[in-house]
């Protein structure tokens, strides 16, 4: 099985443990290193082509679910919603793929990012999460093949997200940047050798009051 593209993974920068806010580390080596991360960069397309043949919004699979219920946590306005109390941990699954009876190839590769917008090019923290939220694992670059009860038989990538609303937590607005993905960047060329569709999706946080301790 063939591994993700360090080039590729390097898009989503080098993930450097914080305490109480990040347990995973992400050392990425390449080119460009930090995109989205540490620079001032928007997202992924400063240095990729959003050339994929992967448009069909009826084929894409991207959705985040409940990992204890399974249920998908979208809106009627199709942002999704992840509340949680305050000091309490709650575990979301990212789910990201291709129908499978789609027309297209499906891609073997998935990169994505949560990040909150108003912090893209703050150099004085590591972390793009929303302040005051603890997070172990806001971005990835995997390759296509897990299973997911919600989508039997699909082509995908699931990932769990454990987020905890600190004492200084309040509601916050993400991004989700997705990019589904096929082929390697060329080495100092990343918009040569590999395609891929971008997608973006609205994600709120909302703290819920802690029960009060009877």
């Amino acid at each position: 099985m063939r591994r993700p593209s360090l080039r590729f993974c390097a898009l989503l920068g080098v993930f450097v443990p914080v305490a109480l806010s990040t347990v995973a580390v992400w050392v990425a080596f390449g080119y460009p290193p930090a995109v989205g991360i540490l620079s001032s960069s928007r997202n992924c397309l400063a240095c990729h082509v959003d050339n994929g043949p992967w448009k069909e919004q009826a084929s894409l699979i991207l959705d985040v679910l409940d990992k204890e219920s399974g249920k998908s946590l979208k809106q009627a306005d199709g942002t999704f919603l992840i509340a949680a109390k305050r000091g309490e941990a709650r575990t979301v699954l990212t789910v990201i793929g291709w129908h499978s009876g789609s027309r297209e190839e499906a891609p073997y590769r998935t990169a994505w990012l949560y990040v909150d917008p108003a912090r893209i090019g703050d150099a004085s923290s590591l972390s793009k999460f929303a302040p005051g939220w603890s997070v172990n694992l806001p971005m990835a670059c995997r390759l296509v093949g897990d299973a997911s009860e919600a989508y039997p038989g699909a082509r995908v990538t699931v990932l769990p997200m454990t987020i905890r609303p600190g004492d200084d937590a309040g509601g916050a607005q993400l991004e989700l940047q997705v990019m589904l993905t096929k082929g390697e960047t060329v080495k100092g060329k990343p918009r040569e050798g590999m395609i891929g569709t971008y997608f973006e999706r609205a994600v709120r946080l909302a703290v819920t009051a802690k029960p009060e301790a009877r």
